[in-house]
């Protein structure tokens, strides 16, 4: 065996990763993907974003390339990056398929439940040479899911309905962060189980489920209230039932949902403790 050594070390050598060394001028093709960069203790390394890229604070001084469905090529290429992070099912294909005919290395992050964004964490600590901070990140991320699974197991469950916007009314499912969230509080989305990501439905469907909490994005609920208080004979007409949270928190795949899945518990334990009490 020790003379086949020297050959095995050899074909070790060829059998290592094309990019050995670690990225250290990232550009993020996603909102998110700058958050998880900073999160994973690689901010150093970002230089350049797309558009409604704004945390954290340091990010919106970063120069932009486009947006995520759209990228100015010449201005990607001008910050010669040696990473470039994708969104998997966000991103067009061609236009990942362009930046890698360009030359540059592309990774690609599918994010598709709770539990996917400590793996992703790590893998960018990876990519970066940051895989200390990245762990740890991931491991605090691991350990505030795992307590609020615990917390919220065999909780009272509540139906909640989840506007995104009244015209179309557009709704999530559980295929979407917002949707596991609200599951993960003890509710029960009322279309959690529709299969496309963001569905359109009627508002007739939404006054048959009945749902007890309408959740929808902060700047949206005066409006939100005001349309279903055309329905008065709703259970969350005349009640607390209308909620406010920040949509960025609970959509966006980066460890903040942990920040989104408080506001949205603490809500629906508000409403637990209101039934209660009556």
């Amino acid at each position: 065996m020790i003379l086949f050594r020297p050959l095995l070390v050899l074909l070790g050598l060829f059998a290592m990763p094309l990019f050995a060394q670690p990225a250290s001028r990232v550009v993020t093709l996603a909102p998110n993907l700058a958050e998880m960069v900073y999160a994973a203790g690689a901010g150093d390394t970002l230089v350049g974003v797309v558009a409604y890229s704004d945390y954290p604070e340091q990010v919106k001084t970063l120069p932009g390339v486009g947006d995520a469905f759209r990228v100015d090529f010449e201005r990607l290429s001008a910050l010669k990056p040696d990473l470039v992070l994708g969104w998997g099912g966000g991103n067009p294909t061609h236009l990942l398929d362009r930046v890698r005919e360009l030359g540059f290395r592309v990774e690609v992050l599918t994010p598709r439940t709770l539990d996917d964004v400590a793996e992703h964490l790590e893998r960018i600590g990876e990519w970066t040479g940051h895989i200390g901070q990245a762990e740890a990140a991931a491991a605090e991320y691991r350990q505030q899911l795992a307590g609020l699974r615990q917390r919220y197991a065999g909780v009272e469950k509540i139906t909640v309905f989840y506007q995104v916007s009244a015209q179309p009314l557009y709704t999530i499912t559980n295929r979407q962060f917002t949707g596991q969230i609200i599951e993960l509080c003890g509710g029960q989305n009322v279309f959690g189980s529709l299969s496309e990501l963001a569905p359109v439905v009627s508002p007739e469907a939404v006054v048959a489920a009945d749902p007890r909490v309408i959740l929808t994005g902060n700047e949206q609920a005066k409006d939100v209230i005001s349309l279903w208080s055309r329905w008065p004979t709703m259970q969350v007409i005349g009640k607390s039932g209308v909620i406010g949270v920040d949509a960025r928190l609970t959509a966006r795949a980066s460890p903040r949902l942990m920040e989104g899945a408080r506001q949205v518990c603490d809500a629906l334990d508000r409403v637990r403790s209101e039934e209660h009490a009556q």
